[in-house]
């Protein structure tokens, strides 16, 4: 027993969810959002796994240059594009994608001497009001960038869906209606759907795609498990027992004594807290896996350890194995006990945490 926690990468799940994604966009080509440390999986293991992968997305050039760095030859996107004449040249010797979204991109590019020509991707905005030209300065913008003096190898355009993951909210039914309103008929490749976007929504698909939580197995919608849609979670956060107490009714466990017992109880200290990226707002009564069967977090979450009740599981001992989410207990179900998503708990695993690619 050498590693207490750890979040174990199941590079196969990963294939296996690309498999699923095509199979619901058989049309489209995949942009394998990575960014974030590829949602906390790990970048370069991630992309290195996925070399069916049309390409991948970054938000960061950083992020990019590391792609590059371990050989990885697809093309690379950046999100949020470029914010001045060094980062510009250094995605054109990279041969990175931009998207450009801001007027100041645009003028980076009409100022540049670069011989590149890039790849271009104009982002509208339909309606999230956070990065994109809005509907009304799209063509003006995308007249600007036809004439650049180098023109763009290609110009490609995209979207983002703010709400997708509601089924029975209109605001994704509007804000594709404004996409296509726009741009059909211009010729050129557009990219829509994030994961609910393509799982939900079918005219969301496009030339393009840009799966990011389900790549990893984890369904966007709330109601709705990976299973059904076919989906392996990829990472599971596997951790062990590292001694078991027994707490007489009327005792409290851990810090500000939030949770008491009820009645003569049995239990395990797990490894894993929030210096590992367990949200402190995990409430008891959280799901924990041990032995493969469900016992419930009690008390507060600490830096290294929690406490979960094991008073039905007698044969729980120090060095049993724990999921604390992966195979068997979706993230998704633990990010609702702590009030958040399922994107937080991912990309919050910290460092020192080791990462085992299977």
């Amino acid at each position: 027993m050498t590693q207490l926690i750890r979040a174990i990468i199941d590079s196969s799940a990963l294939k296996s969810n690309l498999r699923q994604i095509r199979a619901k966009a058989p049309g489209s080509r995949v942009m394998a959002v990575v960014k974030a440390n590829a949602y906390g999986h790990g970048l370069v293991p991630t992309a290195l796994a996925l070399p069916e992968a049309d390409a991948f997305a970054v938000a960061r050039l950083e992020e990019g240059i590391a792609l590059r760095e371990a050989g990885i030859r697809q093309e690379i996107v950046l999100l949020e594009g470029v914010f001045s004449s060094e980062q510009l040249a250094e995605a054109a010797r990279q041969r990175f994608e931009i998207v450009v979204h801001d007027p100041l991109q645009v003028a980076l590019l009409e100022r540049s001497a670069a011989e590149h020509r890039f790849v271009v991707w104009l982002k509208v905005d339909t309606g999230m009001n956070r990065l994109g030209f809005r509907t009304e300065d799209f063509g003006a913008v995308l007249a600007r960038v036809r004439a650049l003096a180098r023109p763009p190898a290609e110009v490609r355009l995209m979207t983002h869906l703010a709400r997708a993951d509601e089924r029975d909210c209109p605001m994704t039914r509007m804000q594709l209606e404004r996409f296509d309103a726009l741009t059909h008929g211009l010729g050129l490749a557009r990219s829509i759907g994030n994961s609910a976007g393509i799982l939900g929504w079918e005219e969301a698909r496009g030339e393009w795609i840009r799966p990011g939580l389900a790549l990893y197995g984890i369904s966007p919608f709330s109601q709705e498990s990976s299973a059904g849609f076919g989906l392996i979670p990829v990472m599971t956060l596997a951790s062990t027992v590292i001694t078991v107490r027994r707490v007489p009714r009327g005792e409290s466990v851990g810090y500000g004594g939030a949770w008491t017992a009820p009645h003569d109880s049995r239990i395990a200290i797990v490894a894993g807290g929030y210096g590992d990226g367990l949200l402190r707002s995990l409430s008891t009564g959280t799901p924990v896996l041990v032995n493969g069967r469900r016992a419930p977090l009690v008390g507060r979450v600490a830096m290294d350890m929690i406490a979960v009740d094991v008073s039905g599981l007698p044969e729980v001992e120090v060095g049993t194995r724990c999921v604390l989410w992966g195979r068997g207990l979706e993230v998704s179900e633990l990010a609702a006990h702590a009030g958040t998503v399922a994107y937080e708990l991912l990309c919050g695993v910290r460092a020192r945490v080791p990462r085992e690619v299977i």
